[in-house]
């Protein structure tokens, strides 16, 4: 029995060597087929990090689109306000100027209505004094402070008269 033990002992190391072996080819498969998958999902991955550039790009158009009319805007609000301010200013100053206007008005119509009354008074005392001259003198009072109007003038309706055969109508 010796020479089988050799050759039983042999038989199990190659026996086991092919366990191992075929251990190590599953395990190169499964990794193999890992490996496969993982390349897939790189692929996938990298199409969507692809796609993600290109969304991130055109975010970046749209972003920097979205600035310059948020400058632009900017700048034509800081232009109302500064028109805005030149426009209040300028009716502060047409206000200022209506209302000294108003007040020259108010004035000279002061003096005038004072220089009528001054004007008033002094007719009032002409025309005493004109009045005193004449009992003075015994003279009639052409003035005695109630005026006479003039009746107006009746005009004379005139009567349309029915023309006759062979006279002509010049309206």
């Amino acid at each position: 029995m010796a020479p089988s033990a050799p050759r039983t002992s042999a038989a199990a190391a190659l026996r086991m060597k092919q366990i191992a072996l075929d251990n190590q080819y599953r395990t190169i498969r499964r990794l193999r087929a890992q490996l496969a998958t993982e390349r897939r999902g790189l692929v996938v991955t990298k199409k969507e990090l692809k796609e993600t550039q290109v969304a991130l790009e055109a975010s970046h158009k749209v972003i920097a689109g979205l600035t310059e009319i948020g400058l632009s805007m900017s700048k034509k609000i800081e232009k109302m306000k500064v028109k805005k301010q030149l426009v209040k200013a300028n009716h502060v100053e047409c206000h200022q100027k209506f209302q000294a206007r108003i007040h020259e008005a108010e004035d000279s119509m002061q003096a005038q209505h004072l220089l009528i009354e001054a004007l008033v008074d002094e007719k009032d005392s002409l025309l005493q004094t004109i009045h005193d001259l004449q009992e003075a003198n015994n003279a009639p009072a052409p003035f005695d402070g109630d005026w006479e109007e003039e009746p107006e003038e009746e005009t004379e309706e005139i009567e349309d008269i029915p023309l006759g055969e062979g006279e002509i109508d010049d309206e």
